[in-house]
């Protein structure tokens, strides 16, 4: 990967380049509607987001850049944003155009918000305040129409990382969500499995789990789970279903696949949010509600046990904690973490 320099000025907080340059999720697209400004936080700045008029997104730091007040507090007027303390006019580009109190005056070219990189993917909301240094990360089943999309969340953890490396981790299922995602009297051994790592980051064979519920057709399944590590916060899975009793097996194909893209938010170093976006193909699908209303039970078991997990920063030396085979998938990316440079939010 080639990483860039960031341009902002340095301060304290987040330094490494690996996330500065990077991509990041900090809402879902219905979050941002026209007419308002909506503070979010990255990597402990303050953002903040708007839409003109016809409808393009806009990120800026929440500053004005006369005394610093948070532009988040102002208002937006004829496709401007209005600083709310001397009412300093910023267009879409962030330039200063009016200063009240010199209406007759152009504004210094030096008058102008700070603006960072957005677009919109997958129904987020993606930023970096860095250089970007690639692309938004794939989601191949986002532009297949014969998949049905649902978007989920948000949900609070502390650790991003945490809930990363919890979503990439097939054998806490039985103990976490006991009757939904596993059997808890009789916890699936996890088979020996395989992790490469390219370009696109980690990649894990197979790995087969039992699950009573697996999907929101709420019928017992057979999942076979295929996970990815994309970015540092951004992980993915393509699960293959078989309906496990054979009298019902008509009811689903051998194509059936149930797909979730996770992003997670790094608002600092122990607060994070989790946004998901579900895709899957087999019939009849569930309605939006019924997949979601799965999820939130889901993300709700995960974070009452990931959030108790000590130390909250995650440990990459894998000296730190005791590691199992069938953690593979977690051990390489706590190694990867560090070979990336990744030393914010990490112990």
């Amino acid at each position: 990967m080639n990483y860039v320099k960031p341009t902002i000025p340095a301060i304290d907080g987040c330094q490494d380049s690996v996330l500065l340059n990077d991509w990041h999720v900090v809402g879902f697209s219905e979050d941002v509607m026209p007419g308002a400004l909506v503070l979010v936080t990255l990597l402990e700045r303050d953002l903040v987001a708007w839409r003109d008029a016809n409808g393009a997104l806009h990120v800026w730091e929440d500053l004005c850049i006369h005394r610093g007040a948070r532009l988040s507090k102002g208002s937006i007027q004829n496709d401007r944003v209005i600083c709310p303390y001397h009412g300093w006019n910023y267009d879409g580009a962030g330039q200063c155009v009016l200063i009240p109190a010199a209406p007759t005056e152009p504004p210094m070219k030096k008058a102008k918000a700070l603006v960072h990189h957005v677009q919109e993917r997958y129904g987020f909301i993606w930023v970096c305040i860095g250089v970007p240094a690639r692309g938004v990360p794939a989601f191949p089943e986002w532009d297949d129409q014969s998949y049905k999309k649902v978007s989920c969340g948000p949900y609070k953890f502390r650790s991003g990382y945490r809930a990363v490396e919890n979503f990439i981790d097939p054998s806490h299922f039985p103990f976490v969500h006991a009757g939904v995602n596993g059997v808890l009297d009789s916890p699936d051994p996890i088979t020996a499995y395989e992790v490469q790592e390219s370009e696109d980051g980690l990649a894990s064979t197979e790995v087969r789990v039992t699950q009573p519920y697996g999907d929101p057709r709420e019928v017992p399944v057979i999942a076979f789970y295929a996970y990815k590590c994309l970015r540092p916060l951004v992980a993915y899975f393509k699960k293959r279903v078989i309906i496990a009793d054979p009298a019902r097996q008509s009811e689903g194909s051998e194509n059936d696949r149930f797909c979730t893209f996770l992003t997670a938010q790094l608002v600092d170093e122990v607060t994070s949010i989790v946004r998901i976006s579900c895709a899957m193909n087999f019939s009849p699908s569930p309605s939006d509600a019924d997949v979601r209303r799965r999820q939130d039970l889901v993300y709700a078991q995960d974070s009452a046990i990931v959030d108790t997990q000590r130390p909250e920063r995650i440990p990459v030396d894998l000296r730190q904690e005791l590691h199992h085979r069938s953690d593979l998938m977690g051990q390489k990316y706590r190694s990867w973490l560090k070979t990336q440079g990744v030393t914010y939010g990490t112990h």
